[in-house]
């Protein structure tokens, strides 16, 4: 399997190895020393979450106050959809932008988001399912969101969709108020609980 970074301090790309036969298909999906080559410290695993998203369904952009934050593996097990990794991370070099990646069941490629970054995802077909692996257990009380279609943002959808949100989602705060309420994490804090998970001395769960 193939880790690449992203433009993205803390994000990486996977592509795993596909070996076809008459049966059909067989991949390592994940590889926490893979990651942890990458990432100095193998990711604790806690939670694994599922969902099945109708075409044109977004959702995001989510994140977790750090620490502990939620890191995720995001795959894809049936359809297709554009994942967004933003930089939400107040101070960052990158702070304000982000990346797409398309995930389907061909390349069966996975995207790793570390601890403070955003997520959102669009699905590209009827019944695309989802499933991430996470660092952290659901938080709802340190769990938050950013409308996924704050021009501010700017993340564009494929030509061709109808953005379904949730209600939840469509009344999250703009990316500018979030900021301005302290919401959002801080690149140094991120940086921290980095280097605290790297020595060892912290769970992420």
């Amino acid at each position: 399997m193939e880790v690449r970074p992203l433009s993205i301090d803390g994000a990486f790309l996977v592509t795993p190895r596909q070996f076809a036969d008459d049966r059909g298909v067989f991949l390592e999906s994940f590889r926490g020393d893979h990651l942890a080559e990458h990432l100095g410290h193998r990711p604790d695993i806690v939670q694994t979450n599922v969902s099945v998203s109708a075409r044109g369904t977004v959702r995001g952009i989510h994140f977790a106050d750090v620490p502990p934050g939620q890191g995720k593996y995001v795959t894809v097990l049936t359809g297709s959809l554009v994942d967004y990794v933003v930089d939400i991370r107040v101070g960052s070099p990158t702070f304000g932008r982000w990346e797409a990646v398309h995930l389907d069941t061909v390349e069966r490629r996975a995207v790793w988001l570390s601890e403070g970054l955003g997520h959102a995802f669009c699905a590209l077909e009827d019944d695309t399912t989802a499933m991430y692996l996470c660092s952290a257990t659901y938080n709802p009380s340190g769990e938050h969101g950013i409308h996924p279609l704050d021009p501010e943002v700017g993340l564009e959808l494929p030509d061709g969709i109808e953005p379904l949100l949730s209600p939840k989602d469509a009344a999250a705060p703009t990316f500018a108020q979030a900021c301005a309420s302290g919401l959002l994490p801080t690149h140094e804090a991120t940086t921290a609980w980095a280097a605290h998970l790297r020595a060892g001395t912290g769970t992420s769960g």
